[in-house]
């Protein structure tokens, strides 16, 4: 018995010892900062959205309303071609003239050669002519577009009407936002069968 006890306390002892002897963690050295660059703006107002200068263009103009990533490309390219500017630089690094120029092609990408297909509103209603929105002017756009489907009463204008899914979804699990239907057929049923009690007596 006595030797079990010696034996537990010495390896309790050797633990010990092997966890004392353990070294310390290294400390994490903090990251150096990168040398501020001089002309370098932290935040860059691209056609009227605020878009981190740390952005390469390309990058930059997918934070734009009403481009997507097929459109950037083009755009990215335009802008190349037009202003002799680096795509993959940083966004941060252009001049305000530049950023002024780029938001001319955005707002106008249909005067610059790019495909029909590849705006967003071919054969204009009012204008008859193709032309890319973007931000406000897309939004507006299509805010129109669900005015003139409700006013004409059509299946569409009548779906966005009364709130309900436009595209053909099932809506019997889905979609159901407004007051609950079975809630409310209980409180009626339950008021009803009131009614009818009152007026026995």
């Amino acid at each position: 018995m006595a030797k079990k006890k010696k034996d537990k306390k010495e390896k309790t002892s050797k633990k010990k010892e092997k966890k004392e002897k353990k070294p310390a963690a290294p400390k994490k050295q903090k990251k150096e900062s990168k040398p501020e660059r001089e002309n370098f703006r932290g935040i860059v107002r691209l056609a009227g959205k605020d878009v981190g200068g740390e952005l390469t263009l390309k990058r930059a103009l997918l934070k734009v309303m009403g481009i997507g990533h097929t459109t950037s490309l083009v755009a990215s390219r335009v802008i190349q071609d037009k202003l002799s500017i680096d795509p993959a630089q940083q966004v941060g690094e252009y001049t305000e003239e530049q950023i002024e120029k780029i938001d001319n092609i955005l707002f106008n990408l249909q005067d610059h050669n790019v495909p029909p297909f590849m705006l967003n509103r071919c054969k204009d209603r009012t204008s008859g002519k193709d032309k890319h929105v973007i931000m406000n002017d897309l939004l507006f756009e299509v805010g129109q577009d669900i005015e003139r489907e409700k006013k004409l009463y059509t299946w569409r204008g009548y779906r966005h009407a009364y709130g309900q899914k436009v595209r053909g979804q099932r809506t019997k699990n889905t979609g159901r936002s407004g007051m609950a239907v079975g809630v409310l057929r209980k409180s009626i049923l339950a008021a009803q069968k009131g009614g009818a009690g009152k007026e026995k007596k």
